[in-house]
């Protein structure tokens, strides 16, 4: 027996007599009308899953514009159920009338008892599976309004660069152009995506975040396009794909410049095609996303054909957008550190603080490497460790060599170095730090290309960094 509540709307007492007789013993609830001018007032107070509902209703009524009529009413009022008409034998053309105003299927006066509940046992199945398609329809609509909103704060800044940043963004957000975002780690590439898709027509569908560079080159297809049961050792359901996932939405591929070249090409494909073949799928599926992707890769090192493909590149960088390192928005520093001085304030429950004047200062000349995510990590660790309610350097543990007003810094820059290893040219510990340090400009901090250019693993690296302080 079904847990299920079947409505028959029919003139005739012995048809409803009969139907009741037959189906109460397939389905949980079965209850009848003569008057179809009860059916709203049923279908109002009922949790009905199907309807059997006759096409005449009336001595002498054949022509169906009845049975037509109340279709239409209950579409009207609940246009997910399943309706089957009740028909005259053999009348297949108002039949065939009737389901193309959306009526689920028919049955033949004099029914056959079999044919009865096998039709309104896939009508009721029909009914409930529309009902779940619904529900995961508005909670996942529900669910990306909500993802939109995790961790997004404000833009802060007034700057110069800030500005020319959110204009850029004001105008390619509401189009569905492809926007790639340069710029080093820390600077907000994420939070600028977030941005465009609020901004754009799709912000009341998912924002699909992809870290490429924590994919493994082996679970690049299975991640991005999904698989098919068995399709490869491991392979025990099936998988949806991150394209197929973030359908009607806006998808962001973190960290593109860490993508091999082979898996550029795969992806290159996928894009242009607009069709994803999951792995073990024999056709391939629609996928309907804008893309938006970001890497701390140089103008420069996109441009080497050996590091980045041109035609990627070319389909990626339909707008471009080059966010500014901290070091360049000098002016911004005190409106963000304050920001997050009140954030872990709040967080951690401590009396509010405030930044001491020459503490400020010496952060707005400071290089910040690590940019705004060096800074609100910095401010975290200050708020949790200082003694009074004014936070100074020594809370920061800014580097003093890194405090240097920004325009002598750039313009002796190449300088620097010899100058710091005047008085230790034969301190390898300095060494180390300095040589590490200029790496890191080098290859504007991404860790992968630093570490294969110094030799060492990611992991060795991270622990250099750490006995340094960088």
């Amino acid at each position: 027996m079904q847990d299920a509540t079947i409505f028959i709307v029919d003139d005739d007492p012995d048809i409803l007599m009969a139907g009741k007789l037959l189906l109460k013993r397939h389905f949980s609830n079965v209850i009848t009308s003569e008057n179809p001018e009860q059916i709203p007032e049923l279908l109002a107070s009922h949790n009905v899953d199907a309807i059997l509902l006759d096409m005449n209703f009336g001595p002498g009524e054949s022509s169906g514009e009845q049975g037509y009529r109340w279709l239409k009413a209950i579409l009207q009022i609940k246009p997910l159920i399943s309706v089957v008409m009740i028909t005259a034998h053999g009348d297949v053309d108002t039949a065939v009338e009737a389901m193309k105003l959306g009526a689920t299927d028919f049955i033949a006066k004099p029914w056959q008892n079999e044919k009865v509940v096998a039709t309104l046992s896939a009508a009721v199945k029909l009914s409930q599976t529309r009902d779940e398609a619904s529900q995961l329809k508005q909670t996942n609509q529900l669910l990306a309004k909500a993802s939109s909103h995790i961790s997004q704060q404000a833009i802060l800044g007034n700057s110069a660069a800030i500005r020319h940043v959110m204009s850029l963004v004001e105008r390619s957000a509401p189009t569905d152009a492809n926007v790639l975002i340069l710029g080093e780690n820390g600077t907000g590439k994420e939070l600028i995506a977030r941005e465009l898709h609020q901004q754009s027509l799709r912000n009341e569908q998912v924002f699909m975040s992809v870290d490429l560079g924590s994919v493994s080159e082996s679970l690049f297809e299975s991640e991005l396009f999904g698989h098919k049961k068995g399709a490869f050792t491991g392979a025990r359901e099936e998988r949806v794909g991150r394209l197929k996932a973030a359908d009607g939405g806006t998808l962001f591929l973190d960290e593109i410049g860490n993508l091999p070249l082979h898996l550029q090409a795969k992806l290159l494909t996928v894009l242009a095609q607009r069709q994803v073949t999951p792995l073990g799928a024999n056709s391939p599926v629609d996928f309907n996303v804008r893309v938006i992707a970001a890497t701390n890769l140089s103008r420069e090192q996109l441009a080497d054909e050996n590091q980045f493909r041109p035609d990627l590149l070319f389909r990626l960088n339909t707008v471009e957008i080059t966010l500014p390192p901290l070091r360049e928005r000098q002016e911004d520093i005190a409106l963000i550190a304050q920001f997050y001085v009140e954030l872990y304030c709040r967080k951690y429950q401590r009396p509010l603080k405030t930044i001491a004047p020459s503490t400020l200062v010496s952060m707005q000349h400071y290089s910040w490497p690590g940019n705004i995510r060096a800074l609100r990590h910095a401010v975290e660790r200050a708020v949790i460790l200082a003694q009074g309610n004014e936070l100074t350097e020594d809370d920061f543990q800014l580097e003093k060599s890194s405090i240097v007003p920004l325009a002598a810094q750039a313009a002796n820059q190449e300088d620097a170095a010899p100058q710091a290893n005047s008085d230790n040219q034969f301190n390898l510990e300095q060494l180390e730090k300095q040589t590490i340090s200029r790496a890191l400009q080098t290859h504007r901090y991404n860790i992968s290309y630093t570490a294969k250019a110094l030799g060492l693993t990611r992991a060795a690296l991270y622990r250099r960094m750490e006995k340094h302080g960088l």
